[in-house]
């Protein structure tokens, strides 16, 4: 890190300490405590409920805060976990000194830490999903010698008191500006304010689903990620929720991740974008085209995308939300593109040159190589996915499409060119296999296909096991048909689910 990006990076202790966030030791976090008065250090954590939990701790003296950083702190694993036994409930949170940052809420000064859980004998803890994560990037990159990395869409609505004047387009949200959008003012803070707390920021918009009813408006916003290490990925995410979330309940509004509102109006998701790379090389693209490698990952993904839902779409309303014509995925395929297939490969810059010239004639036109910046995107999970657990089987998924001899002809197979929903094209659409339509039936499909998660020892069977019980609780199987037309059984449904993680 240069002196230029030290200079320009909005979170405080990078630039106090003038070293990147994955150099920073207990010995940094101590002086910049000493030295910027901060009083309190708050350990956060996600628990299986997916929402970030706080241990608050009040510094007495440089000795104190030197014993915090350095042995963490005892919780009780049963409150957190389900699938842990009172009677050996006792667990460590330890902090990760890489991920401090100073919180922008607290009235007295305060520094943030997200935090591992480790068991009685001082091993990470087997079925912590951020474990899980570590154990599914470790496993890939001894295989292959590549490194997973990945970037989220957060998309979420702001619910607020009805508001006539400048009304926005029913249904055309997207990119929309004040005063048509809003709570863009809430967004930029957003983003100020998860960029201080280290996350890498792509940008934010106001997203398509905008809509209001008798009493109440409803707007819709996205806010995108760089790419980076698939670990920093989602510890950025969980931030970005629980930052969002906050700035909403001071502005008096209600923030929602639910991925359905409303039928018939858009729902959020939460897509996760991937790319693996070799000495700082994309390799999803070769001879400026989609790399072999690539879409056998894809292949691999489609492969395991039914069973995916276990882990990202959690919550009966999440299959309220996939449903064809919505700009979300139901058949298993994938295509360039296209917003309704279950992987989407976006526009990545390849080919495209001279824009700039193009654009600004003053440019001299002679452009150096450019990154590439080829991406692909899993577009089924929503704001209901537990993200570690995700992507984790996003990363292993990819593995098996690598590992697989005829991922290639797979690939070719479930490449969806044309609109699958067409009437000429309903013989493509007939060969899909479709995506489960509750979570029964991803539960199921879960059990099913459990080895590919549990084969290396990634995802401990009792997790999948416990993920299995939860998921057909819900006992939703035919619930689409069930309310379908009865609208006071939706809007109670969806109201139950409306404050996910």
């Amino acid at each position: 890190m240069n002196d230029s990006e030290i200079l320009m990076n909005p979170n405080q202790l990078v630039r106090f300490l003038k070293k990147p966030a994955s150099e920073f030791t207990k010995a940094d976090i101590i002086r910049f405590c000493e030295e910027n008065d901060i009083e309190m250090v708050n350990f956060r954590y996600v628990a299986e409920d997916g929402k970030l939990k706080t241990l608050n701790f009040v510094i007495t003296s440089k000795d104190h805060l030197d014993s915090i950083l350095s042995a963490g702190e005892r919780v009780d694993g049963s409150s957190l976990f389900s699938f842990i036994e009172a009677g050996s409930s006792d667990l460590y949170v330890i902090p990760r000194y890489r991920t401090a940052f100073v919180n922008p809420f607290s009235e007295v000064p305060a520094i943030d830490i997200l935090c591992s859980f480790y068991d009685n004998t001082g091993k990470p803890l087997e079925s912590s999903p951020e474990n899980v994560l570590r154990k599914s990037h470790d496993l890939f990159r001894r295989e292959t010698g590549y490194t997973f990395k990945a970037l989220a869409e957060l998309e979420y609505y702001v619910i607020s008191d009805r508001e006539d004047s400048y009304p926005g387009v029913d249904q055309k949200g997207y990119h929309a500006s004040e005063p048509y959008a809003k709570y863009e003012n809430l967004r930029r803070e957003a983003l100020l304010y998860v960029a201080q707390a280290g996350g890498k920021i792509k940008y934010g918009h106001s997203e398509v689903g905008c809509f209001m009813t008798e009493d109440k408006l409803y707007e819709q916003h996205e806010i995108e990620f760089l790419p980076t290490n698939a670990e920093d990925a989602v510890d950025q995410l969980v931030i970005a929720k629980w930052i969002v979330r906050m700035l909403g309940y001071r502005y008096g509004v209600e923030i929602s991740y639910a991925p359905k509102i409303i039928v018939g109006k858009a729902g959020s998701g939460l897509h996760f974008h991937m790319l693996i790379e070799k000495d700082g090389k994309n390799l999803l693209v070769e001879d400026s085209k989609l790399s072999p490698l690539a879409k056998r990952m894809i292949a691999g993904i489609l492969d395991s995308a039914d069973a995916l839902t276990a882990f990202g779409n959690t919550i009966p309303t999440s299959y309220l939300r996939l449903v064809p014509h919505q700009e979300a995925p139901t058949y298993i395929c994938w295509g360039d593109r296209n917003r309704s297939v279950v992987v989407r490969v976006p526009l990545g810059w390849t080919g495209a040159n001279n824009m700039i010239a193009d654009a600004n004639p003053v440019e001299c036109g002679c452009q150096g190589p450019k990154e590439s910046k080829q991406t692909y995107e899993f577009r089924v999970a929503d704001g209901s996915a537990d993200p570690h657990l995700t992507v984790a089987g996003l990363i292993i998924a990819s593995l098996n499409g690598i590992r697989r001899a005829d991922s290639l002809e797979m690939a070719e197979k479930l490449y969806a060119h044309v609109n699958i929903f067409s009437p000429e094209f309903k013989d493509k659409l007939a060969s899909l296999n479709q995506l489960p339509v509750s979570c029964f039936e991803s539960a199921e499909i879960l059990d099913k296909k459990r080895a590919i998660f549990e084969a290396d020892g990634i995802f401990p069977k009792g997790m999948i096991d416990s993920k299995i019980k939860k998921l057909k609780s819900f006992n939703d199987k035919g619930l689409s048909e069930r309310i379908y037309g009865k609208d006071d059984e939706i809007k109670t449904l969806v109201e139950q689910y409306i404050h996910i993680a």
